[in-house]
């Protein structure tokens, strides 16, 4: 009788991050994991209470993705316009799971939403640097430029447009300024 494989919780966060990748969160179920992994639910709840405990530790490795992402972006000669571009290209690169982090129901205004995002502080603080605006005067100036992105990224996580990386960002900079412009002038 050949040896009973034993499936760590890596193993089977990696496969759960796989079938979200590829199909989205609502194909994910313990018959669904147990099936790639080619064994029974036994081992996913041996290693996990439910299936919430599971979608939570998907979900810190999927939000760890995107902060991957949005990290690599400070460190650019235009960290700002590069955040931007970081966060359309994540919602190219990884639609389902751009989804899952921006795309759920929430119930909150623009600017608590915005702010829920770790990545946000980090922005403003970036755009500060560049603008000389107050925290607050560049924390409103960055959720009116989110709106605009978080827009461009959803149109592309849903393909609904066909645009080139070229056109995205030509339009991320040109929408940018002319948002600055008009800040600066109220």
């Amino acid at each position: 009788m050949p040896p009973i494989r034993k499936f760590c919780k890596e193993d089977i966060i990696n496969t759960a991050y796989e079938i979200v990748k590829s199909e989205g969160l609502s194909s994910l179920n313990a018959r669904r994991i147990a099936k790639e992994l080619g064994c029974s639910i036994q081992p996913i709840f041996h290693n996990f209470s439910t299936m919430n405990e599971l979608n939570k530790e998907v979900y810190n490795k999927i939000y760890n993705t995107y902060r991957e992402y949005m990290d690599g972006a400070i460190d650019c000669d235009k960290p700002y316009k590069a955040m931007g571009l970081a966060y359309i290209k994540f919602a190219s690169d990884y639609p389902e799971f751009f989804k899952i982090i921006f795309m759920q129901q929430t119930n909150l205004n623009a600017e608590k939403f915005v702010m829920a995002d770790t990545v946000s502080d980090d922005a403003i603080k970036v755009g500060m640097l560049l603008s000389g605006l107050s925290y607050e005067e560049q924390k409103q100036l960055h959720i009116k430029i989110w709106i605009f992105t978080h827009g461009l990224a959803c149109l592309v996580a849903t393909k609904t447009i066909s645009i080139s990386t070229n056109e995205i960002d030509k339009l991320l900079e040109n929408t940018v300024i002319e948002i600055i412009k008009g800040y600066k002038s109220q």
